[in-house]
C-alpha cells in the first residue's frame, strides 16, 4: 500500500519541479534586463558646464533591481562640483543598494541610508561616472544630483527654496534641468514669488534663465503680499498662493518693457475671419484687433487648415530693428468663442529672408507652449533674445479656430559701439567731466574777483582788532571818528570808520545808549595844531575865531545828545592812504562843499538865546590841544572854514 502510494505521488512531484524550472527560466531574462546600465536612471539634463541627474521615478519609489550609470563632465581644466539635493536609499550596509562616483583615479562612496553622504563634493577631475544600484526594497526615493564646473562655486540644487535663505539680496547659480523637478511655485515675475517656491524653477518661470542652460540668478527678498497670482510661463505652471511673510523677486537687465504698437498699421495676417452676428451686422476679426491690451475680439484666421503649405500667421512690424526678449499671448478673450492657439513657432527677419527661432542645444525648430483656454495669458521668453524688425507668430496647434492676441517685450538697440562699449557710455562721462572743469574755473575766477574787490568781508579781516572794536564798543582802544550815512530810504545806519592812531591818551570812552550817542567828559583834541604852535599863519587852524568864542570846543551839556563830530574830507592826492589792508574805508557820504576837519570847523553846541556862548573860565578839567602830527597826515587841509551847524542840522546828522 505504501509503495503504491509513493508511485502515485511521483508524477505530481515531477510536475511541480518542472513548473519551478519554467518560472526560473522566464524570470532570469527579466532580471538580467532590469540590471542593464541606464535602466535605473531617471530625469537627466546636461549642458556644457552644469546639469541634473535623478534616479528613476524620483521623487517616487525607485524600482527593484535596477542599475543606472551616467558619465558627466565639464570643460577640461575645470574641477567638478557635485551637490546632492536628496539621497534616500533603504540599504544600511550599501551591499545591494548604493550610490557611487568613480573617476579614472579616485572613487567616492558608496553612499546609502546607513551612511551620511556629504552634501557637496569638489573633485580634482573634470569627469566622473555616476553608479546607482538597487536590490529588493519596500520604499525609497533614490537620489537627486546637480553638478557644475568650478567656475560656479555658488551652485545650488533644484530643491532650494527662497525660505532657505535669510539675506535680503543674494546671487546663486542654477544648474540646467530644474524645470521638470517636482515642487510648487506661487506667483509671477511682476508681483514676485512666495518664499516657499523653488528658486531655480521660479527663475525659469520668470524667464531669467533657460531650463536647457541654467544660469546665474540675483534674488531680492521683500515683504510678503496677501495673495499670489499664478500663470503659465515658459512651460512652468505657477499656482495661486496665499499670504506669506516674505517673497522674492529677480533682478534682470531691464530689457523687458512692453513694445508699443499701432495695430492698424504695424500688424497684418495671412487672413481674417468675417461673420454676421444675430442682428445681421458683419463682425471682422482683423489683425488690427490682435494687440493684447485692446478690448474686444481678437484676430482670427479665415481658415484653420492643418496643411503645412497653407499655414496661417500673424505678423508684427516694429518699424525698426529691436531686441525682443519675450511674447505674451491669449485666446479669443470672448466666452462664447472658445478659440485659442495651443502651440506656435516664431519666424523673424530683418531684410528679405525669414528665419525660424531654434533651440539652443539641438538647433531644431523651437515649439513654444501656448494657451490652454481662451482667457488666461501665457508668457514665453526668448533666451537668447531675437534681434529683428519683423516677427511672425505661426500657430501649430489650436482649439476650434486659430485666434489670438499678442504682446511683445524688449527694448531699443544701441546702434553705435566702439570695441563693444556703447558710445553713449563714453560720451556722457566726458561731457560731465568737461562741465565740472569749466564750473570749477568759473568758481575760481569769481572767488578771486570777490576777494580782490571786497577784501573787508573776508574771515581774516573780521578777526582783526577793528572787528573786535565793532563787536565790543566799550573797549578802551577805539576809533577816533564816526561816519553817519543815509541810504535811499532815509534810514540812518551808523558805520564806524575804524582807523588806528595814537590818540588813546586823549580819547574818552563812548557812552552808547539806545538811539543816542554821547561822549563822557571833554571833547576830543584837535588833530592838526602843530602849525599854530609854531606860529605859522598858514596852518590848519588859521581861520579867525568869531568874536566871543572860546579857543577850544566847549563841553556838551549832559542832557543834550549833540556832540562834536569831525567830518573828514580826503584829498584826492592822499586817497590811497586809506586803501591799505586792515582799514575800513567809509562808504559814500552825502556831498558837501566844505571840510570840517580843521580846528575852526568843529561843530559847537547850540547857542543861547543871545546867539553866542559865554567865555568859559580856565578850568583844568578841560583838555588843551596838543601838537598835531606832521602836515603829511592822512587828513588833507581844509579848503574853507564853515560856520557851526545849528541844532536842526545836528539832529539830522544823528
Amino acid at each position: 500500500m505504501v509503495a503504491r502510494a509513493r508511485r502515485g505521488n511521483a508524477p505530481d512531484g515531477a510536475a511541480r519541479r518542472g513548473l519551478l524550472a519554467l518560472l526560473l527560466a522566464v524570470s532570469a531574462p527579466l532580471q538580467l534586463r532590469a540590471q542593464e546600465p541606464g535602466d535605473g536612471c531617471g530625469h537627466i539634463v546636461t549642458y556644457q558646464d552644469s546639469g541634473t541627474v535623478t534616479s528613476k521615478n524620483y521623487p517616487g519609489t525607485y524600482p527593484n533591481h535596477t542599475v543606472c550609470e551616467k558619465t558627466i563632465k565639464v570643460p577640461k581644466g575645470k574641477r567638478l562640483i557635485l551637490k546632492l539635493g536628496d539621497l534616500d536609499i533603504e540599504s544600511q550596509t550599501c551591499a545591494s543598494d548604493y550610490l557611487l562616483f568613480t573617476s579614472s583615479s579616485n572613487q567616492y562612496g558608496p553612499y546609502c541610508g546607513g551612511l551620511t553622504a556629504p552634501r557637496e563634493l569638489l573633485l580634482n577631475t573634470s569627469e566622473v561616472t555616476v553608479h546607482f544600484k538597487s536590490g529588493s526594497h519596500i520604499s525609497g526615493r533614490g537620489f537627486l544630483l546637480t553638478y557644475a564646473s568650478s567656475d560656479h562655486p555658488d551652485l545650488i540644487t533644484c530643491l532650494e527654496r527662497g525660505s532657505h535663505y535669510l539675506k535680503t539680496e543674494y546671487s546663486k547659480f542654477c544648474p540646467a534641468g530644474c524645470r521638470d523637478i517636482e515642487g510648487d511655485i506661487s506667483g509671477n515675475v511682476v508681483d514676485g514669488y512666495r518664499d516657499t517656491s523653488l528658486l531655480c524653477k521660479a527663475a525659469i518661470h520668470a524667464g531669467i534663465i533657460a531650463d536647457e542652460l541654467g544660469g546665474q540668478i540675483s534674488v531680492l527678498q521683500r515683504k510678503g503680499i496677501s495673495r499670489y497670482e499664478g500663470i503659465l510661463a515658459n512651460g512652468v505652471l505657477s499656482r495661486d498662493g496665499s499670504l506669506s511673510d516674505k517673497r522674492f523677486l529677480f533682478t534682470s537687465n531691464g530689457c523687458s518693457t512692453s513694445l508699443s504698437l499701432e495695430p492698424d498699421r504695424q500688424m497684418r495676417a495671412s487672413s481674417s475671419w468675417k461673420w454676421v452676428n444675430e442682428i445681421e451686422e458683419p463682425v471682422q476679426w482683423s489683425p488690427g484687433q490682435a494687440q493684447l491690451q485692446d478690448q474686444g475680439p481678437s484676430w482670427a484666421s479665415a481658415e484653420s487648415s492643418q496643411n503645412p503649405e497653407q499655414q496661417e500667421w500673424l505678423e508684427i512690424d516694429l518699424g525698426e530693428k529691436k531686441k525682443i526678449t519675450g511674447i505674451r499671448t491669449t485666446g479669443s478673450t470672448q466666452s462664447n468663442f472658445n478659440f485659442y492657439v495651443k502651440s506656435f513657432v516664431i519666424n523673424f527677419k530683418n531684410n528679405s529672408k525669414w528665419r525660424t527661432y531654434k533651440g539652443i542645444i539641438n538647433k531644431e525648430e523651437k515649439v513654444f507652449q501656448g494657451n490652454s483656454n481662451f482667457r488666461d495669458p501665457v508668457r514665453n521668453n526668448f533666451i537668447p533674445p531675437i534681434v529683428a524688425r519683423y516677427v511672425r507668430v505661426v500657430p501649430r496647434k489650436w482649439h476650434q479656430r486659430i485666434a489670438m492676441k499678442v504682446e511683445l517685450f524688449g527694448c531699443q538697440i544701441t546702434q553705435s559701439t566702439t570695441q563693444g562699449i556703447s558710445m553713449t557710455t563714453l560720451v556722457i562721462p566726458l561731457v560731465l567731466l568737461a562741465l565740472l572743469i569749466v564750473g570749477m574755473g568759473i568758481f575760481a575766477i569769481l572767488r578771486k574777483r570777490k576777494k580782490k574787490g571786497n577784501p573787508y568781508g573776508s574771515v581774516k579781516t573780521q578777526k582783526t582788532d577793528c572787528w573786535k572794536q565793532i563787536k565790543y564798543p566799550f573797549a578802551r582802544h577805539q576809533s577816533a571818528e564816526f561816519t553817519i550815512s543815509y541810504d535811499n530810504e532815509k534810514e540812518m545806519t551808523q558805520k564806524l570808520d575804524l582807523i588806528r592812531n595814537d590818540m588813546t591818551d586823549y580819547q574818552q570812552p563812548l557812552m552808547i545808549g539806545t538811539g543816542t550817542v554821547t561822549r563822557k567828559g571833554s571833547t576830543f583834541r584837535p588833530m592838526d595844531t602843530e602849525a599854530d604852535a609854531a606860529g605859522s599863519g598858514q596852518g590848519h587852524y588859521d581861520c579867525p575865531l568869531p568874536a566871543g568864542r572860546h579857543e577850544y570846543a566847549l563841553p556838551l551839556a549832559h542832557p543834550e545828545p549833540e556832540y562834536a563830530t569831525p567830518i573828514v574830507e580826503r584829498h584826492l592826492a592822499r586817497a590811497h592812504t586809506f586803501s591799505a589792508p586792515g582799514y575800513r574805508v567809509p562808504g559814500p557820504r552825502p556831498a558837501h562843499k566844505h571840510s570840517l576837519s580843521a580846528g575852526g570847523g568843529y561843530d559847537q553846541p547850540k547857542a543861547q538865546a543871545s546867539g553866542a556862548l559865554p567865555a568859559a573860565p580856565a578850568d583844568p578839567d578841560y583838555q588843551k590841544p596838543q601838537r598835531s602830527p606832521e602836515p603829511d597826515s592822512a587828513y588833507s587841509a581844509p579848503r574853507d572854514c564853515v560856520k557851526p551847524l545849528n541844532q536842526t542840522a545836528m539832529t539830522a546828522l544823528l
